[in-house]
C-alpha cells in the first residue's frame, strides 16, 4: 500500500512544478481561484456521477481529480502566503475532532439524529465566533438554487419559522399557482419570473418537509424525461419520422407507451 503521506507530498510537488513561473505549464501558471472554481464544482459532480455508476475504478479516478482541485487552490493560496495544503488538512482535522466529542472526547455516545443536532449546534457556535451568527449565515451563495432553497428553509425551520405539515406547504403551493395564473394575463416578464420563483421555492420546501432532496428529485425527473423522449424519437425514426414531423397526439401516445414500458 502506498504511504498516504508520500503520495500527497508527490501530488503537492507536481502542483508546484505546474505553477513554476519559469518551467511550469503555461495554462496552469495563468489560473486563479476564480478560473479554477468552475472546475472544482464540475469535479464534485463527477464524483457524484461515479458513485451512481458503482464503478470503483471510476470513483477512484474522480476522487483524485477532486483532490487535485484542493491541492490547486492550496497552492494558489501558498503563493500569496495565505496558507498551505498542510494548513487546510490541519484545519479540517481539528474541526472534525471538535465536532465529534463523543468519539474523540468524553461526551456520551449519540445516535444519528442526536449527532446531527449537535453538529448544527457546533457549526452555529463556530459561526458566532466568526461574528457570522445569523440564522442563514454560512450558506454558500453559489449553491444550486434548489439546494440553496432547501438549506435556507431548513435553517429557518430550526428557529420555528416553518409550515406545520406537508399539507400546509401544498396549500401554499396552490396559492402561489393562483397568483401565477393571475400574472399570465399581464404577461409581465418580471412579475412572471417572481411568481414562478415563489412556486419553485415552495416546491423545495415541500421536498424538505417530505424528507426528500429537491435537487435529486429534479435530477431523477430529468433522467426520466430523457428516457421517455428518447423512446419517442427512436420509435418515430423506425417509421422514418422526426419529432417535428409528428403530431402532438402521436408523440403523446408514444409518451404513454414509454410510461407503460416503465421508462
Amino acid at each position: 500500500m502506498t504511504n498516504p503521506t508520500s503520495a500527497i507530498s508527490a501530488l503537492i510537488t507536481v502542483m508546484a512544478s505546474l505553477r513554476h513561473p519559469e518551467t511550469g505549464c503555461p495554462w496552469d501558471r495563468e489560473q486563479t481561484f476564480s478560473t479554477i472554481a468552475p472546475y472544482t464544482i464540475e469535479e464534485a459532480y463527477e464524483v457524484q456521477s461515479a458513485i451512481e455508476t458503482g464503478d470503483p475504478a471510476q470513483l477512484q479516478d474522480e476522487l483524485g481529480d477532486l483532490l487535485f482541485q484542493v491541492v490547486y487552490h492550496s497552492r494558489l493560496a501558498e503563493e500569496k502566503a495565505w496558507f498551505t495544503f498542510e494548513d487546510v488538512a490541519q484545519t479540517i482535522t481539528t474541526k472534525m475532532i471538535s465536532r465529534h466529542p463523543h468519539v474523540f472526547g468524553t461526551a456520551e455516545a449519540r445516535d444519528a439524529n442526536t449527532q446531527t443536532a449537535a453538529w448544527e449546534a457546533q457549526k452555529s457556535a463556530e459561526r458566532a465566533a466568526r461574528q457570522d451568527s445569523g440564522t442563514l449565515a454560512g450558506i454558500a451563495a453559489t449553491l444550486p438554487a434548489l439546494q440553496k432553497a432547501q438549506k435556507l428553509t431548513a435553517r429557518a425551520a430550526r428557529v420555528g419559522f416553518d409550515w406545520p405539515t406537508a399539507d400546509a406547504v401544498l396549500d401554499k403551493l396552490a396559492e402561489e399557482t393562483t397568483e401565477l395564473r393571475e400574472e399570465l394575463e399581464s404577461a409581465n416578464p418580471a412579475r412572471l419570473a417572481d411568481e414562478l420563483g415563489d412556486m419553485l421555492f415552495v416546491l423545495a420546501n415541500l421536498a424538505r418537509k417530505l424528507g426528500l432532496n429537491a435537487e435529486t428529485c429534479l435530477k431523477n425527473a430529468n433522467e426520466k424525461f430523457t428516457r421517455r423522449f428518447t423512446h419517442i424519437e427512436t420509435t418515430l425514426a423506425q417509421s422514418g419520422l422526426t419529432p417535428s414531423q409528428a403530431s402532438l397526439d402521436h408523440m403523446e401516445s408514444l409518451w404513454t407507451q414509454a410510461k407503460e414500458l416503465g421508462l
